[in-house]
């Protein structure tokens, strides 16, 4: 995905997780697995989870990408532009956004023992995305 061809209304009506990252952040190495797990289980059920690179150089970036491959969408935000509309203060930042593009959860970094509860905000608002649709 190029900076031009990134724009959020085009998932409206999915549930989406905005996850910005860099190379050289040491959490992103454990969310990256787990965000593929996220991906695998709900992305059927509505779920679109896009990895936003804050790198400087490309080069980094897809490194990072060879020894922790991303099975969702990726987009290189070298502008800056991406992070600033969502005031990222921390690596990695995870937004969830509901259908209406309306944020939903924020989590700055990444810790293991809250995965659960990270899954269960997923489970909710998809929960929630399928209330809506049926309505």
């Amino acid at each position: 995905m190029g900076a031009e061809a990134f724009a959020i209304e085009a998932y409206k009506g999915k549930v989406v997780i905005v996850d910005f990252w860099a190379s050289w952040c040491v959490p992103c190495r454990r969310s990256f697995p787990w965000l593929n797990a996220m991906h695998d289980k709900y992305s059927g059920k509505g779920l679109v989870i896009i990895g936003v690179n804050l790198d400087a150089e490309r080069a980094e970036a897809n490194e990072f990408l060879r020894e922790f491959p991303a099975k969702f969408l990726i987009h290189f935000d070298e502008s800056k532009s991406l992070a600033k509309e969502f005031a990222v203060v921390a690596m990695p930042s995870s937004y969830l956004l509901g259908p209406n593009g309306e944020i939903r959860a924020t989590h700055y970094g990444f810790k293991v023992k809250q995965q659960d509860e990270y899954e269960a905000l997923i489970v909710e608002a998809l929960r929630r995305m399928e209330l809506e649709n049926a309505n």
